[in-house]
Parts: structure tokens; sequence; C-alpha cells
């Protein structure tokens, strides 16, 4: 008999800051390959489901796998090897393989922290999970699968990398089947992702992408881009979509022929985007609405020039300005993602960076806490410098200070944020104008400008 898999999605800690529950695109790819090549495959997505660990054995019981595969980020590191003992104690002589951005940079300290993990899979895992599942069926060993550290003879061994996949038209689209849509709706649709390339010509000190996907931007056709939207819509009724590429926009001719695309078929949809504010143009921006683009969250990070130059990001505050004005006059909604407390935030510093998004007036801001997770520039920097205070992964939420700046402190930079929140949110005219908008990002904003009223009337904090 061919080997069963399962995948799980393990759960986020209980009180972390989390994000809407999609269809994770990494396993759900995992699961297209597995079934193009006549493996059983099914999921359990804890985050989606909602269950508890207990809930997890006893499905795990039921199925009785041969292999189990799970993804984990930071945040669900320690969920994922919760699972993976589990699994060991109901089916003893089930594979565990644990993959994902977090342990392809913590693959040893993981099979360490674990002794019933097998194996971790480093960077894409497409092909080198379904080379595993193969070479358990044959009966044969994994000491030539590249992309893999796992034990032998005692010892934790690392194979050398694989190359990436240069080819992404030739992957299956995500099975979206296994999972329960049903649970996955936020006011009333589901909102499908696509992922139309990996890799990233920039080298951002926050972020891991480079050494995750390579420092080259491998991208996906048009056309196959856009025959996944038309197979979503026509299986699943899909018109709402989220595109998950770190920068969207880096190849603007493509994006604007997956537009054509798009036109050329008379799909009605909707959908957003992320990309930098140095890498849209007014008519790419038209384009894209006259495509169903209704918003775009762009990676503003700070308003003081010497914070983003820190950063890496290679852009001004002025191009950030630009960029929402360009948005506007197209009649795009905007969405500023920003981080507080990268090295060299000062007090003085955030409160340029308050004031950038007052001016710029998003629809919707993401002020996120700056994060060092394994495998960025920053996080080795943090830990060269002693910085670092909290080692416990289920803090890493992007909500929870994690290191402690000799020009910023912690409690500082939890204060600055719950106040610049409530700066933006606690609007009368804001709120009005968010309502009136309505849909997912009108009553979401709306919903979140409540939560924060109540959290400040609570509050005693300081204004900034």
């Amino acid at each position: 008999m061919p080997p069963h898999v399962t995948l799980v999605n393990p759960p986020y800690p209980k009180g972390a800051h989390q994000h809407p529950p999609f269809t994770p695109l990494g396993l759900g790819y995992l699961a297209a390959v597995l079934e193009k090549n006549r493996y059983e495959v099914d999921v359990i997505d804890c985050q989606a489901l909602n269950i508890s660990f207990e809930e997890v054995k006893s499905e795990i019981s039921k199925r009785k796998p041969d292999v189990v595969g799970l993804t984990s980020t930071t945040l669900t590191y320690k969920s994922a090897l919760r699972i993976v003992k589990i699994v060991k104690e109901v089916c003893p002589n089930c594979l565990t393989v644990l993959g994902g951005v977090h342990v392809t940079f913590w693959d040893d300290k993981a099979l360490q922290d674990c002794p019933q993990l097998d194996i971790v899979v480093r960077k894409e895992g497409e092909i080198t999970f379904l080379e595993l599942v193969q070479k358990l069926e044959a009966g044969k060993s994994f000491s030539d699968v590249l992309g893999i550290t796992y034990r032998k003879d005692g010892k934790i061994v690392k194979n050398p990398d694989r190359p990436y996949i240069e080819d992404l038209d030739s992957l299956p689209f995500p099975a979206h089947h296994l999972w329960p849509l049903d649970r996955l709706r936020k006011y009333g649709n589901v909102m499908f992702p696509l992922m139309t390339s990996r890799g990233c010509v920039f080298w951002c000190e926050f972020c891991s992408a480079v050494r995750m996907f390579g420092r080259r931007f491998r991208m996906r056709s048009p056309k196959n881009v856009v025959d996944e939207i038309e197979h979503l819509h026509n299986t699943y009724g899909a018109d709402t979509f989220t595109f998950y590429d770190d920068a969207f926009t880096v190849d603007q001719s493509r994006v604007e022929e997956i537009c054509r695309e798009i036109h050329d078929r008379k799909l009605r949809i909707t959908w957003d985007c992320g990309t930098r504010v140095d890498m849209v143009t007014k008519d790419l921006l038209q384009k894209m609405k006259d495509a169903g683009c209704i918003a775009v969250w762009f990676g503003v990070e700070a308003g003081s020039q010497r914070v983003i130059d820190a950063m890496g990001k290679g852009f001004t505050a002025n191009k950030t300005k630009k960029a929402f004005k360009l948005a506007k006059e197209v009649g795009l909604m905007t969405i500023a993602s920003v981080v507080f407390g990268f090295p060299g935030e000062t007090r003085e510093s955030a409160l340029e960076t308050v004031k950038l998004v007052e001016e710029i007036s998003p629809d919707d801001i993401g002020y996120y806490i700056a994060t060092p997770y394994p495998g960025t520039p920053m996080a080795d920097n943090v830990i060269k410098m002693g910085w670092l205070r909290v080692t416990d992964f289920d803090k890493y939420d992007t909500a929870t200070p994690i290191f402690e700046l000799p020009t910023l402190s912690m409690q500082e930079l939890r204060e600055i944020r719950e106040q610049a929140f409530h700066r933006f949110y606690l609007r009368p005219r804001y709120v009005l104008r968010m309502f009136a908008k309505g849909g997912t990002y009108g009553f979401s904003a709306t919903r979140t400008a409540l939560a924060h009223l109540l959290r400040a009337t609570k509050s005693k904090l300081h204004r900034l």
C-alpha cells in the first residue's frame, strides 16, 4: 500500500496575535504534488478548525497515517513540536517531517528540541517532501535526499540544499478541496490566496525571503496565474483573492499582462496585493483597479529616513507619500504596513512614523513590532549585540517586544504602538468613512476601531 500522508497546520499559541485563517499555500502545494503522484493525502488545519491538541490526537488515531508533514512559522513552532510528540505517541512508526521558514534556519535545533521529530525539510518543500514519501514507499534510505536535515546513526546530518524550482508553472494548483472552506469565511466570503512568484531581489534586514527563496525573482507566467484564478472561480465560485507575493509589482509588465488576462477572460473578481512604495505608477495602479484590484498593502515601514535606510529598504519617505497619493487618485484602498522598534529606533523616530501615517492617511494600518525571526539579518544583529530578552517563540507574534534597544525600552515600545493605534482608529471621521465603504476592508476597519475604543477606555497610557 502506498504511504498515507496527513498534513498538519498547527494552532497559534493561546493569547497570541492571530491573522485570519487562509488555506496555507505551503501545505496546499505539498498536497497537490502528492495527489498528482497518486498518494492519499488529508489535512488537519488546527487554525481553521480551532481544535485542541486532544482533538488532534483523536484525528491522528482515526487516520493512522504513515507520514505526518507539518509546517510552522516561528509563532507556531512549539505547537508543531507538541503535535509531533502526539503523533509518535499514537503512531510510533509514523514518519514525522517538519518544514517551513522557521525550521529552515532552526533545523538542527529543532531535531535537538524534539527527539520525536525525524526530518526537517529546508526551503522549498514540494520536491523534497515528495521524494521522502517515494523513498519511504520503496524502503530506501533518505541519505541522498537534498534539502533535509535528519538523524543518521544518532547524529544530526544536514544534506546539501536542493536547487530552487525554476519552472513554477510546473507546480499543480494548491489543493484547496482538502480544506474546510466554510471555516475560512470572513464577512461572508472566502478569500483565496495566490502566490505568483518566489524569491526577492531586495535585502531587507527584518526579512528572511532572500535566504529562504533566493535573491532572484522567479515568476509564474501571467497565463498560469489567471488559469488558477479561473479554476478557483469555476470550481468554488471564488470571486475574492489576495496575492501573497512579498512585492507583487516588482515586474510591472508582468502585472499588466495578468490584468489583461483577467480583463480578456471577463472575470468579475476583486483582489488585493502587497508591494513596495517605489514599484508603482499611476498607470499601473489604474490597470490593476480596472482588473478588479480594490486595495494595496504598502510597506511603509518607517517615517524616519534614518530608520528606513537602516532597514535596507532603499526608498525615501517621499516615495511613500507619492505612492499613497497615486493609489488614492485611482480609487484604490490603501493599507500601510509599519514596523516599530527596529534597531536604532527612538521615541522621536517612532513619532516621525506616526506623523507620516497621519499625513498619508491610509484606509487601514498594520503597526508591527520588529521581531527577530531566525534567518533574518536583524536577528543575527540583535543576538550579536546582546539585546535579545525573549526566547519563547510563543511570544513572536509581531505585537510583543522581543528585544531591548539602548535607545528605546520594551515598555516604551508597547506604549508607543498602543497609542499609535488609538490615534489612528479613534477618529470619528475615519470610523464613519470606513463604515460607509463597507465590504471586507470597511467592516474590518470599523470593527478594529471599536475594539480600540474599548481598549482606550480602559487604558491609562500617556499620549505620544
